[in-house]
């Protein structure tokens, strides 16, 4: 019996993952979830049980869950809780992360250089204890920042600049994850890029970052009006290949010290243009009514924000303000190196769909699922290309 730790089960990612490991009956969990009381742990935890379409009653043996936070010493669990997590847990895997491009340097710091040296902690008790496998750690593409040119498939040790304080954060993590394998540590590093829902369902637990921009290209929050969309393409990859990929990770010795990028590649991401015709074909077909396409400018397209939003209804202004974010990085080519990860991984079975093969699926998932609740809400400023 595997015993795994997982942080982040309730994102995107981490929740795909959990199933993914309960799936097989030798494996064992352990879910630190943030929550303000044991009712809303317990809540939070169903929750799950109902995403996942499990009977509690047939897997809840194989789950435990600890309240805790990430960017507290020891997950801020008792110092015999975190001892005791030490001695049993076989395997770590870590994909919580705050994500939130606007906050303040030491703020995004906290949570991200706290969890790895959490992380690493644990980690080095576990081994310790004679008990470690391996350590799964989820990272973003986004730490190449503005590095020029496409973002290899290794650890990135040069001098850059980035976009946001999340960007950098994540990037001094890796740091730190990396001196963590140089000290003997069994770990493997994952950079997914935008990470959207099932590529067999369309299912996600949550609508993020890539939600906002379909809800951007429908152009219902700017009355049709857009920014010159030519030549930029986008990094998109299915939550289901990066949660196989993960576990398939985790049981891999082969993989210590490797840095994979679960990403869709240069050749294999889609147009923008091309994803904003396959978006709004598939809202007009479903009835939605949506303005004409008026194409103008960048900088003209920016200096019209205020007025868009003057116009705007109350819960679209929110919105509204977060479209710079995207813009910055729609006007960016960035590109991301996959090569050796999909080679390694379609050996061994799991195989990159490629994106015409699932988008209509996760759009029409959202399509469905959304509209009962007014679409993807921009309660948090969205990251980058990341999970």
């Amino acid at each position: 019996m595997s015993e795994y730790f997982l942080t982040g089960a309730t994102g995107v990612v981490g929740s795909a993952i959990t199933r993914e490991l309960l799936s097989l009956p030798d494996n064992r969990v352990t879910l630190l979830i943030r929550a303000g009381s044991d009712g809303e742990l317990d809540s939070r935890l169903q929750t799950l049980f109902r995403f996942w379409e499990f009977d509690p009653v047939l897997v809840g043996n194989r789950v435990t869950v600890l309240r805790g936070d990430i960017t507290l010493p020891q997950f801020g669990l008792q110092p015999d809780v975190f001892d005791s997590l030490a001695q049993r847990c076989s395997h770590i895997v870590h994909c919580a992360a705050l994500v939130r491009m606007n906050l303040p340097l030491e703020e995004a710091r906290k949570s991200a250089l706290g969890a790895a040296a959490n992380v690493v902690d644990l980690a080095q008790r576990s081994q310790r204890n004679g008990g470690l496998k391996k350590v799964e750690v989820l990272s973003t593409v986004g730490v190449g920042g503005n590095r020029p040119g496409e973002l290899p498939e290794h650890w990135i040790t040069e001098a850059r600049t980035f976009h946001n304080t999340y960007e950098q954060a994540k990037a001094e993590a890796e740091v730190r994850i990396h001196h963590g394998v140089m000290e003997g540590l069994p770990i493997t590093v994952h950079r997914p890029s935008m990470v959207v829902g099932d590529s067999q369902s369309g299912r996600v637990i949550g609508f993020q970052v890539f939600y906002h921009l379909v809800e951007f290209l429908t152009g219902k929050r700017t009355f049709g009006i857009f920014p010159s969309l030519a030549g930029t393409k986008l990094d998109i990859v299915p939550v289901n290949y990066v949660a196989a990929a993960v576990v398939w990770s985790s049981s891999r010795s082969d993989t210590v010290g490797r840095v994979l990028h679960l990403c869709s590649g240069t050749n294999g991401s889609i147009s923008v243009r091309e994803l904003q015709h396959q978006i709004r074909a598939q809202w007009v077909a479903a009835g939605v009514k949506l303005h004409p396409i008026t194409e103008v400018p960048t900088r003209l397209f920016r200096a019209a924000l205020p007025l868009i939003r003057t116009f705007s209804p109350h819960e679209l202004q929110r919105a509204i303000q977060t479209l710079p974010i995207f813009l910055n990085y729609l006007a960016e080519k960035q590109s991301f190196g996959n090569a050796a990860t999909s080679i390694l991984l379609e050996q061994h079975g799991i195989a990159l769909p490629p994106v015409e093969a699932y988008l209509q699926k996760i759009l029409a998932y959202y399509l469905l699922t959304a509209r009962k609740s007014g679409g993807a809400q921009a309660n948090e400023l969205p990251v980058s290309r990341a999970k």
